[in-house]
């Protein structure tokens, strides 16, 4: 699957899955983390009190509100990275990067799809089944010890009566 390319806090590209897109006051695209997405020429601007929309390909389409009848004009192409044939790891501030710096190839096969937010592959009720059979697992480990435990200081006084 692509990855949206996003600038960094120390400049560099970075890629994201998170593609809740937004105008900032300063009028760059940025994602709901705020990071600036990026385009061919750098972070992607739009001027301000225009209509934005993304195409399909990631081209940015502004249309003025002054004239709404005019077709929208493109300014800009979001860079969808092609992660296949590379190592991306994880950061600590949720951005996925390569390796030793470096970026990604654009994917030009891939697609935006406008309105849409990805859905979690987490199944709440499973996950809450797994934690209530592994802390029930654990309650059983414990009282094993204990009795465990128990049968020991038994045997060692049983021990020591004998001798």
């Amino acid at each position: 699957k692509a990855r949206l390319s996003v600038q960094a806090p120390d400049g560099s590209e970075a890629y994201t899955r998170r593609g809740d897109l937004a105008i900032s006051p300063n009028g760059v695209l940025v994602n709901g983390e705020g990071f600036a997405v990026v385009g061919e020429d750098g972070p992607v601007a739009v001027a301000p009190g225009s209509d934005v929309s993304i195409g399909p390909g990631g081209a940015v389409l502004v249309r003025s509100r002054a004239d709404p009848d005019a077709p929208p004009q493109q300014v800009g192409q979001i860079k969808l990275a092609s992660r296949s044939g590379s190592r991306l790891e994880k950061g600590l501030d949720g951005l996925f990067r390569v390796p030793g710096g470096g970026a990604l190839p654009t994917d030009p096969v891939a697609r935006v799809l406008a309105g849409t937010l990805e859905q979690s592959n987490v199944k709440p009720s499973e996950v809450l089944v797994e934690m209530v059979e592994a802390q029930r697992l654990y309650d059983m480990r414990t009282k094993l010890v204990a009795t465990a435990k128990e049968l020991d200081e038994g045997g060692a006084s049983l021990m020591r009566l004998n001798g």
